[in-house]
């Protein structure tokens, strides 16, 4: 199979050709049809590292798809074979920038039935990452008042959303010529953070939704009530020396009940996605280095790879 993986210096990729995998006990081996792309992947430790810590060479990225199921190993049910689907792959196993991946059952979902494959690969890593953030770690409630930072990015936009379809009093902020798609998205308040100090315009909140971190994040503290809760997934949060950071950050786990559920949002019309620009498998160097003319500004950049 045709893939794309990380060459030795770390920041763009190649095109290489590898046998195809085959699904082990509890896998699936999916084909792409499209793959959502995370530019900071490249430097994130799963990508270098092995799960035991040794160095990684030559990582295939991209760990949220769509595709078809087209195998299953031992211990899964085969009845799944044919099914599409969208989903996440483990961080630490080689991703969807190819032909075929690999992938567990219980990492995946049925594709929303009324939006493309290009557009669900954009939707599994935004979405949960939102979902879990919000009601795992906040346990958001309705009618609390919410604070999205970078309210049109690939997380930020679902934040938005699914907090307002939870019936929350949204707040974000954004740049200023994002604000009107911020608002239509479900955002009562937009703060263009170029123009103002968000802290001089937000009132306190029960919940913060940070996916910026460094100094907006430090001047959010003082914005919670009391008992309010804060979470980030700015990449910095990791190796904070501040705990109350550390405490906030997380990372987001696949998870195909929540991807069941978000479905059902997207194909009733309560969830947007949004591709910011779509290219085919070899143009992926370029697509992680953000090198890429014609980009809409929000939403995610896709790889396109087959037809269902």
């Amino acid at each position: 199979m045709q893939c794309m993986r990380v060459t030795a210096s770390g920041n763009e990729l190649t095109s290489s050709e590898t046998p195809r995998p085959d699904p082990g006990p509890g896998e699936l081996l999916i084909r792409v049809c499209a793959a959502g792309v995370t530019p900071t992947e490249l430097s994130w430790y799963p990508t270098t590292h092995t799960k035991e810590g040794r160095p990684r060479i030559g990582a295939i990225p991209g760990h949220e798809f769509s595709g078809v199921v087209v195998a299953a190993g031992a211990e899964v049910d085969a009845a799944i074979v044919g099914r599409q689907i969208y989903g996440m792959s483990d961080w630490f196993a080689d991703g969807a920038t190819a032909e075929f991946c690999l992938t567990q059952p219980q990492s995946i979902a049925p594709k929303p039935s009324r939006i493309s494959h290009e557009l669900a690969s954009t939707v599994p890593i935004g979405a949960l990452t939102a979902w879990q953030g919000l009601f795992d770690r906040c346990n958001l409630r309705a009618g609390e008042r919410v604070l999205v930072h970078g309210g049109s990015g690939a997380v930020g936009l679902f934040a938005v959303q699914l907090a307002r379809h939870h019936s929350a009093h949204v707040i974000a902020t954004a740049s200023g010529k994002k604000s009107e798609l911020v608002k239509q998205l479900g955002a009562e308040q937009v703060i263009d953070y170029r123009a103002f100090r968000f802290e001089d315009q937000v009132e306190p909140v029960d919940v913060i939704f940070d996916s910026v971190g460094g100094d907006t994040l430090d001047r959010s503290w003082q914005l919670l009530k009391p008992g309010g809760r804060i979470v980030t997934i700015a990449s910095q949060g990791e190796s904070a020396t501040d705990q109350r950071v550390k405490d906030a950050f997380f990372i987001v786990e696949p998870n195909g009940k929540q991807l069941e559920q978000i479905a059902q949002l997207i194909d009733h019309g309560d969830l947007r996605t949004f591709i910011n620009v779509s290219v085919p498998l070899s143009e992926a160097s370029k697509a992680y280095r953000n090198e890429l003319p014609g980009a809409s500004g929000f939403g995610k950049t896709v790889i396109f790879i087959s037809n269902s």
